[in-house]
């Protein structure tokens, strides 16, 4: 049996989504009459306290989408140094929206309130108009951290202060929901829009949901079907959307257990450098001595373990609903017996 550690990316339908994706009611979405799909995006927007939502195919298309709508070409967009969106979205927010990034240096990956109301640009006419924070929570980089009340409700103010949209980069949002037991409908209270992946820890075979006001959902739909994101039979994905939420939400906390399980068994080991603390379902850390990332990542695909080299220095794992807890035994048992 293979333990897939390269990301939560990996996860296969159970045998209930399977069922859910046969049973589905379905329709056209671009005519907006898939009754799945629409059960889907009602479902989301009340979890969050949102106005409205729309079903996306990847957490990509829906972060752009977000981008476009709040956006101008020519203004700025603020986000951290960590982020997905301006990392791993391909040059998305210039290709797509013709807006400029200003990152900032972050608390891995986390934005303080301080650290933006100095990026912010002046009105002037040399200077882009900043439009726009995007954040991530939780955040990938950071080893799957999470942003504290306070500090997003800090955030708000100064966005309100300074007129500008705040975004929310939400591929993890579950896992900090459960991690830090805050309420979801404190999100739909600060963010303009909010993007939230069932492919992810909620194991769904793919989508994204975009939140957001009625009227914000209706431009991002239009934007969506000239980004060709317009899906016409999505209920039998949106279904599995829907069992994911009904089902799939507490069990969260095994992964986060399983986490810090692995992350334990490597801090026993001198061989691991720094690791950046374990909140969710996310370790990071640095491998040291006769170890390089590659050659621990081969090591531990030889007893079955995928894992993934990050940086030059930097090895992740992240535990994911086909993790099993037996599974997570095998791998601290790896890691027990490697030499340094």
């Amino acid at each position: 049996m293979i333990t897939d550690l390269r990301s939560d990316t990996f996860t296969k339908p159970t045998p209930g989504m399977m069922e859910a994706m046969v049973q589905a009611h379905t329709g056209d979405d671009v005519f907006g009459e898939d009754p799945s799909v629409n059960q889907l995006e009602a479902m989301m927007a009340e979890h969050f306290g949102m106005q409205a939502a729309l079903y996306c195919p990847s957490g990509t298309m829906s972060n752009q989408i977000a981008i476009k709508v709040h956006t101008q070409p020519g203004d700025e967009l603020i986000c951290g140094d960590h982020s997905h969106v301006y990392i791993y979205e391909g040059g998305g927010i210039a290709f797509n929206s013709g807006v400029q990034v200003r990152t900032v240096d972050s608390d891995r990956g986390m934005l303080a309130a301080a650290d933006i109301i100095a990026a912010i640009n002046p009105d002037d006419v040399h200077k882009a108009r900043t439009s726009i924070v995007s954040l991530e929570n939780t955040s990938n980089r950071g080893g799957g951290c999470c942003y504290e009340q306070e500090a997003l409700e800090h955030v708000r103010e100064v966005c309100d202060q300074h007129k500008l949209a705040l975004h929310l980069d939400g591929a993890r949002l579950f896992n900090a929901l459960v991690a830090t037991g805050q309420n979801p409908k404190l999100y739909g209270q600060l963010f303009d829009s909010i993007s939230v992946c069932l492919n992810k820890g909620m194991g769904c075979p793919m989508g994204s949901v975009l939140m957001g006001s009625t009227g914000y959902i209706k431009q991002a739909r239009r934007i969506r079907k000239k980004f060709g994101g317009g899906l016409r039979q999505a209920g039998y994905m949106a279904a599995t959307g829907i069992y994911a939420m009904e089902h799939h939400i507490a069990r969260l906390a095994d992964d986060h257990a399983n986490a810090k399980r692995i992350a334990r068994a490597l801090l026993k080991r001198e061989f691991t450098g720094h690791m950046l603390p374990v909140d969710t379902n996310i370790v990071i850390f640095d491998v040291k001595g006769d170890w390089t990332p590659v050659t621990f990542t081969e090591h531990l695909k030889k007893h079955n373990i995928l894992a993934m080299a990050i940086s030059a220095t930097q090895v992740r794992m992240v535990t994911h609903l086909d993790i099993s807890e037996a599974q997570t035994d095998h791998v601290c048992a790896v890691i027990a017996e490697m030499t340094c």
